[in-house]
């Protein structure tokens, strides 16, 4: 197969031909019809995860068709169109029998704990668990764009944040989990508030449903900026990108009994931060942690895309080759694109 992997964290990372993965019990492989470009694999490279062992191929957000399939598969078949949530339940833990694959004891990551899908094969575990089947009519790049961040974004609006109609969403940080949230937020009937430095996300953000913007560069006074719009504070706020700042802004930005869910990660020298824990606790507020979503939970996304209710293409920016994406990888931390970035293309330019 062709991939990208590298040998060190923060090293070279190198498109070559290594051998075709084969299927183990109980999963199956895909030929990789697309994969996102996220910044948690830009994490992943930095040394960030522990999961990871080297050398190591990184990727997590993937779509593609079932080419081979181990023993024990009982679901699945070759020609199948799937995605994958990329957190994976083993299928067996009490997290798993309660439904709850997204936190469960022995997860399944690839491009974390397995090999991903920066290249054209990759490897599927626990097959008949985590996969998910595709619409006919949605696209591998479409469904490659839910990867993390749109089924995360939408556990973590609307079963995590428990979302209402009518309710005031603060959404910090507009990259490809946030703008995600804004859709989804928007299309549950909040009024959604969007916050980020480019004024170019902000615009798009409005496009996707926010009502208001803030820009973040401005007085700094992010969470008092909140409070004026909304005349007391959002019932729910997310951080979305995953910094100490946002993570406090989110907080800080909601009314009495309000809600923040961390969807943004924390890694490194950053992992905990400090929270005002006086006022989550004078004023009762609740904080959640949204990690992914369960396989079985994407039949409602689905049909509120089917029913156009949700749009995810309009959030995929541009569409790359392998080779390219391996290039913006290593930029993540500071790569200026709008939307979700593709990559649809594994074979030599």
């Amino acid at each position: 197969m062709r991939a990208a992997i590298f040998e060190r964290f923060q090293g070279p990372i190198t498109v070559t031909t290594l051998p075709d993965p084969a299927p183990r019990p109980g999963g199956v492989v895909l030929k990789v019809g697309a994969t996102g470009l996220c910044r948690s694999d830009w994490h992943g490279w930095m040394g960030h995860d522990t999961d990871i062992h080297l050398p190591h191929v990184p990727g997590h957000e993937l779509a593609g068709t079932v080419v081979a399939v181990g023993a024990g598969v009982t679901r699945w078949a070759e020609g199948d169109r799937v995605t994958v949530p990329f957190v994976g339940g083993c299928g067996h833990c009490g997290e798993c029998a309660a439904g709850q694959h997204q936190v469960c004891e022995n997860q399944f990551q690839p491009g974390f704990t397995h090999w991903g899908s920066f290249a054209d094969h990759v490897a599927i575990d626990h097959a008949d668990v985590n996969l998910v089947a595709l619409p006919e009519e949605m696209g591998f790049d479409v469904a490659a764009s839910l990867g993390c961040r749109f089924v995360t974004s939408f556990r973590g609006v609307i079963d995590q944040g428990r979302v209402r109609a009518g309710e005031w969403v603060a959404v910090h940080g507009c990259g490809g989990v946030g703008l995600s949230a804004v859709m989804i937020a928007a299309a549950a009937g909040a009024q959604v508030i969007a916050i980020d430095i480019d004024p170019a996300k902000l615009d798009l953000a409005r496009s996707l449903g926010a009502v208001a913007t803030i820009d973040a560069t401005g007085d700094g006074n992010v969470p008092g900026q909140v409070h004026e719009i909304t005349r007391g504070g959002a019932q729910l706020s997310i951080d979305a990108l995953g910094h100490p700042m946002t993570c406090v802004n989110s907080v800080l930005s909601l009314r009495r009994r309000g809600r923040h869910v961390q969807i943004g990660l924390l890694l490194a020298d950053q992992a905990r931060p400090a929270i005002p824990m006086d006022r989550v606790i004078a004023w009762e507020l609740e904080l959640l942690g949204s990690h992914g979503m369960q396989a079985h939970r994407y039949p409602a996304m689905l049909e509120m895309i089917r029913r156009g209710r949700l749009q995810p293409e309009r959030l995929i920016g541009a569409r790359v080759d392998l080779d390219e994406g391996t290039r913006l990888l290593t930029m993540m931390d500071r790569f200026p694109g709008t939307g979700v970035t593709i990559i649809d293309r594994f074979e030599i330019a």
